[in-house]
C-alpha cells in the first residue's frame, strides 16, 4: 500500500485527448525538421533580397543549427526548470514569434540573429515532442511511439527543400517563415491544453552554468566548423584551427564538470547503458545517411541532369511517404516480437542497394530511373530508424528517458553535419580528381576533342558569330559538358562511398544486447 502511495498507477491520455496530444507533439517536430532545410533553397533569392553575399548567406543556415544542437541536450534539465507544458508551449511560441521576425528581417544580421533565436525555441520542440509521444503509451508500445516520431524525422528533412522551393517561386522567400505562424499559434494553445508535466519530476536543486556555459562552447564551436569548415578551406582557416581548439577543450571542460558533480545540465552517465552507447553510434550514422543523402541528391540533380530546385524536392516526397506506410509495418512486427535487430540489418541491407542504384546514373538518367531508389530508401530508414530509437531507449525510466532522448537527439543532428561536411570534402577532392583525369583528353592532340571543338565553332558561325567569339563559346560549352561529366562521376562516386560507409553499421547492430521476449521497463514521462 505504501509503496502504491509513492508510485500511483499511470494513466495514459486516451481517446481524441490522446491523439490531439500526439498530433500536436508530432507537427512541432516536423516543423522544428523542417526549418532545418526549408531555407536552403531560397539562399540565392534571400541574398539578393537583403544584399549578402554567398559566404555571408550561410550563416542563416549556420546560426539556426548551431543553436538547435545546443538546446536540444538541454531540453530535459528546462523541462524538469520550468515544467514540461510551460517549457514545450513557450518553445512553440518562441519558436513562432522568431519565424515572424524572420520575415520581417530587412538585413542579414538581423535574420541570422532571429534563425538563432528561431533555432533555440525549435530544439526545445524536438526532443520534449519525443518524450510527449513516447509518454503517450505504455512501454509495451514503445515501437508504435518509436515509429511515430520516426515519421516525423524523415518527413521533416525532406518536405523542407519542396516547400521551400514552391514557395520561394510562386510568393517569396518570407513566405517560408510566415506560414509558421498560424500553425505555432494553433500548436501552442493545444500544447497548453493538452500536454501535462511529467510525473515526479523536480526542479533542479541548482542550475549547472558551467555545464551549460561549457556545452555552449563545446558543441557550438564543433558545429561552426562542421558548417563553415568547407568554405574556409579546413585547417587552411586561423578561424577554423581556432574554433577546433576551442570545441576540444570546451568538450574536456564539459565531461570532466557533467562528471565531478551531481547536479548535471546533462546526465552523460547515461552512456554506462550499454544500448544507449551503441544506439548512439547507431544514431549518428543514421543522421549521416538521413541529412546526407537529402544533401547530395539534389545537387547530384541540379548540377548533373538539370533538375530544378522545385522539381528536385517534390521528386524526394515520394520517398518520405513510402517511409510513413513502412514505419506502422516496422512497428507491427517489433509489437509481435520479432529481433529488432534483424529488421535493422535489413533495413540497412535495402538503403545500401539504394545508395548502390544510384551510383550507377549517368547523364541519360530521368526520373524514372531513380522512383524505385527511392522507394527503397524511405523503406530502409523506416527499417532502420523505429529499432534504433526503441533499442537505445529500452529499460531508461522517466528523467533519464528524457535525458538520453535529448542525447539521441543531438548526437543524429551531429551526425548529419558531420555528413554534410564529410560529403563537402569528398565532393570538393573528388572534383579535382576527376577533372584532372578528363582534362588530359581535351587538347589539340586529341582527334576527338577537335573535331568536337571543330564543330561547335562552325554551329556558332553559322549562328552569326565571328570566328573568335564562335571559337570562345565552343571552349565554353566544352567547358560546361566537362563540368557536367565530372560532377555526374563524383556524385555517383559519392552514393558508393556513403553506401560502403552504411555497413560500418552492421558489426555495431550484432553488439547491441537483445534479449528476446524481455520487456522494457520504462516509467511513462508524460
Amino acid at each position: 500500500m505504501k509503496n502504491q502511495a509513492l508510485h500511483p498507477p499511470i494513466v495514459y491520455p486516451t481517446g481524441a485527448e490522446k491523439w490531439i496530444l500526439i498530433i500536436t507533439a508530432i507537427s512541432c517536430a516536423i516543423l522544428e525538421l523542417i526549418d532545418t532545410t526549408v531555407v536552403n533553397v531560397s539562399l540565392r533569392e534571400i541574398s539578393g533580397n537583403i544584399g549578402a553575399t554567398t559566404t555571408e548567406i550561410a550563416w542563416v543556415i549556420t546560426a539556426y543549427a548551431i543553436s538547435n544542437v545546443i538546446i536540444i541536450p538541454l531540453t530535459s534539465m528546462l523541462s524538469d526548470l520550468f515544467g514540461r507544458k510551460t517549457y514545450f508551449t513557450a518553445s512553440v511560441l518562441i519558436f513562432t514569434f522568431s519565424s515572424l521576425m524572420c520575415g520581417l528581417s530587412t538585413n542579414l544580421w538581423t535574420l541570422v540573429f532571429w534563425r538563432f533565436v528561431q533555432g533555440l525555441g525549435g530544439g526545445g520542440l524536438l526532443s520534449t515532442g519525443q518524450s510527449i509521444i513516447i509518454g503517450a503509451f505504455p512501454p509495451e508500445k514503445i515501437s508504435t511511439a518509436s515509429a511515430i516520431f520516426g515519421m516525423g524525422i524523415i518527413m521533416g528533412p525532406t518536405f523542407g527543400p519542396a516547400l521551400g522551393g514552391y514557395i520561394t517561386d510562386n510568393f517569396s522567400w518570407h513566405w517560408i517563415f510566415f506560414i509558421n505562424i498560424p500553425i505555432g499559434i494553433v500548436a501552442s494553445i493545444l500544447s497548453w491544453t493538452f500536454v501535462t508535466d511529467m510525473i515526479g519530476a523536480k526542479k533542479p536543486r541548482k542550475i549547472d552554468w558551467w555545464g551549460i556555459l561549457f556545452l555552449i562552447i563545446a558543441i557550438g564551436s564543433l558545429q561552426y566548423v562542421l558548417e563553415e569548415g568547407t568554405s574556409e578551406d579546413w585547417f587552411e582557416s586561423n578561424d577554423i584551427i581556432v574554433f577546433s581548439i576551442t570545441a576540444l577543450v570546451g568538450l574536456i571542460a564539459f565531461i570532466y564538470r557533467e562528471l565531478s558533480i551531481d547536479y548535471p545540465a546533462v546526465n552523460i552517465r547515461l552512456y554506462k547503458n550499454y544500448n544507449l552507447a551503441m544506439g548512439s553510434i547507431m544514431n549518428f550514422m543514421l543522421g549521416f545517411l538521413l541529412f546526407g543523402t537529402v544533401f547530395i541528391f539534389p545537387l547530384f540533380a541540379q548540377i548533373s541532369l538539370g533538375w530544378t530546385a522545385t522539381d528536385t524536392g517534390i521528386f524526394m516526397i515520394p520517398s518520405a511517404l513510402c517511409s510513413a506506410f513502412a514505419m506502422p509495418m516496422v512497428a507491427k512486427l517489433l509489437g509481435k516480437g520479432s529481433n529488432p535487430k534483424t529488421i535493422i540489418i535489413i533495413g540497412i541491407g535495402i538503403t545500401f542497394i539504394f545508395l548502390m542504384m544510384l551510383s550507377f546514373a549517368s547523364p541519360d538518367s530521368s526520373a524514372n530511373n531513380f522512383y524505385f531508389p527511392f522507394v527503397l530508401r524511405g523503406i530502409g530508414l523506416a527499417f532502420m530508424m523505429s529499432p534504433i530509437l526503441s533499442l537505445a531507449v529500452a529499460g531508461l525510466r522517466g528523467k533519464d528517458l528524457a535525458q538520453a532522448i535529448g542525447l539521441a537527439n543531438m548526437i543524429r543532428q551531429l551526425g548529419g553535419a558531420v555528413g554534410i561536411a564529410l560529403i563537402n570534402v569528398f565532393l570538393s577532392h573528388k572534383n579535382a580528381d576527376v577533372r584532372g583525369s578528363m582534362l588530359g583528353y581535351i587538347s589539340e592532340y586529341s582527334s576527338l576533342a577537335a573535331e568536337r571543338i571543330s564543330a561547335l565553332t562552325q554551329n556558332f558561325i553559322s549562328k552569326g558569330y565571328s570566328s573568335g567569339d564562335a571559337e570562345s563559346l565552343a571552349y565554353k560549352t566544352i567547358e560546361g559538358m566537362l563540368y557536367k561529366q565530372q560532377a555526374m562521376v563524383s556524385y555517383t562516386q559519392g552514393f558508393f562511398t556513403v553506401g560502403i560507409a552504411i555497413l560500418i553499421c552492421i558489426p555495431v547492430v550484432f553488439l547491441i544486447r537483445y534479449k528476446k521476449g524481455a520487456k522494457a521497463k520504462i516509467v511513462s514521462d508524460h
